[in-house]
């Protein structure tokens, strides 16, 4: 065989309606088909009479298989419907032009019915082995800004805090996994914690539905720093652990006050950082106010920056109720920021750095259809290939962007991949994972 030929020799020809891309999405199609999402979809979305609420259940599966595929716009479905790929996906692929019809008749409540799909959706992924269990889950709550341009879009023209047009959603992801147990959309001018006890307290309410047993701690920033959000974990009987806002004198004054010999060194990228704790009452003019563990960790600026012209040390604090060890729980606070992790995943390994419509319900669906197609990845790795913590664009690589064939012999239909795929062996121990499958369909 030839080691290279010229390239301008080879004819293309686009004829091979038995052809299949992204072959792979049989593995996430598979999962969906045995939590029943499709019969989800159906059951809980209603439009009512709107142009494009019939069949929710197959544009939705459609949107979310595009999205895993790679797609970060309405047209990008397109893809879906070449060749034979709608028979690895086991529905029927809709148009971009339904899908954006159908998108376009969801207001927010229509929004929340998705919120809905994706509970029951956690409840039974949960159940099939991807939950906790009895097992401590920390659930980080965090915001991000979705950036927009233009000045069409319903409540993404205007300008968010840090200063560009766009959309403030709120989320929930499991610490470890990189699960997310909730969504919510917001404009851009809201602030970090708008809304954010009730998310707090659906949230909770989302994983111990879904079977978390185990003491859940709520782990968040300081932009979550409010009496409102204190009171959602103590009425949710949950621990918590958020970051102060460090505003006035009052409290870097108690930070100073600490005697040298409450502070205790520790391991950080710059010399000199120690950690110590007082007892602190936060939101003190509030009745139900109470005293709790502030940790603080104090550390040296970096040598010839201008913060050193004016401090010795910067200060970093937060407020829990969680008892153990205050240098486990200082650490444990920090992993906060692996959330970053999963929201980067949702922005860049799926479609959600993209928000295609006008409309802020269509655009609230979008992101709810992002957080299952996240989670549908998730939980491919997890319980397919018993992997915790694999990216989207990883899995997207190895797994869901293989070219296959469709053939039929003695009406039996067989999905023909590359040989020598490298990552065929645990794509065949996948199939068998998720096809074993089994949980109670109720709706």
């Amino acid at each position: 065989m030839r080691s290279s030929h010229s390239l301008d020799a080879l004819s293309v020809q686009f004829d091979d309606d038995n052809a299949v891309a992204d072959a792979g999405l049989l593995l996430p199609a598979t999962l969906a088909q045995h939590l029943g999402l499709r019969d989800l979809l159906d059951a809980h979305i209603n439009l009512g009479s709107v142009a494009g609420h019939a069949n929710p259940g197959a544009k939705a599966m459609t949107l979310i298989a595009s999205l895993i595929s790679g797609g970060e716009c309405i047209d990008d479905a397109d893809a879906l419907r070449a060749g034979e790929t709608g028979q690895v996906l086991g529905h029927w692929v809709a148009a971009p032009s339904t899908l954006g019809t159908f998108l376009r008749g969801f207001s927010f409540g229509h929004a929340r019915q998705l919120d809905k799909v994706s509970g029951q959706l956690l409840v039974r992924a949960w159940g099939s082995g991807a939950g906790p269990g009895e097992e401590p889950v920390t659930i980080d709550v965090d915001s991000t800004i979705c950036e927009t341009y233009g000045l069409k879009k319903e409540g993404g023209s205007k300008f968010t805090y840090n200063h560009v047009r766009g959309y403030h959603p709120l989320v929930s992801i499991v610490a470890g996994t990189g699960d997310v147990v909730h969504v919510r959309l917001r404009g851009g001018p809201a602030n970090a914690g708008r809304g954010a006890a009730s998310f707090v307290t659906e949230s909770v309410t989302r994983a111990r539905a879904a079977g978390a047993t185990g003491e859940i701690v709520i782990r968040a920033d300081s932009g979550f720093y409010n009496h409102k959000v204190v009171g959602a974990c103590r009425n949710a009987k949950v621990r918590f652990s958020i970051t102060v806002k460090m505003m006035g004198k009052a409290l870097h004054q108690a930070f100073c006050a600490i005697p040298e010999k409450d502070w205790t060194p520790i391991p950080y990228f710059l010399e000199g950082a120690a950690v110590a704790e007082i007892t602190y009452t936060p939101f003190a003019t509030k009745k139900d106010s109470k005293p709790v563990r502030l940790i603080v960790r104090r550390v040296p600026p970096t040598p010839g920056s201008q913060l050193a012209l004016f401090t010795e040390f910067s200060y970093h604090a937060f407020i829990t109720d969680r008892g153990g060890d205050m240098l486990a729980l200082e650490k444990d606070h920090r992993a906060h920021a692996e959330v970053e992790n999963a929201i980067r995943d949702l922005k860049y390994g799926m479609g959600l750095n993209h928000l295609p419509s006008g409309r802020f319900g269509a655009n609230a669906a979008w992101l709810a259809l992002n957080a299952i197609a996240h989670n549908l990845v998730r939980w491919t790795s997890r319980i397919g290939l018993q992997e915790m913590l694999v990216m989207t664009k990883t899995m997207r690589r190895r797994y869901f962007s293989l070219p296959g064939r469709i053939t039929t012999s003695a009406r039996k239909d067989t999905l023909h991949l590359p040989t020598r795929w490298p990552w065929a062996a645990p794509f065949e121990a996948a199939l068998i994972a998720l096809r074993a499958i089994s949980v109670p369909l109720r709706i």
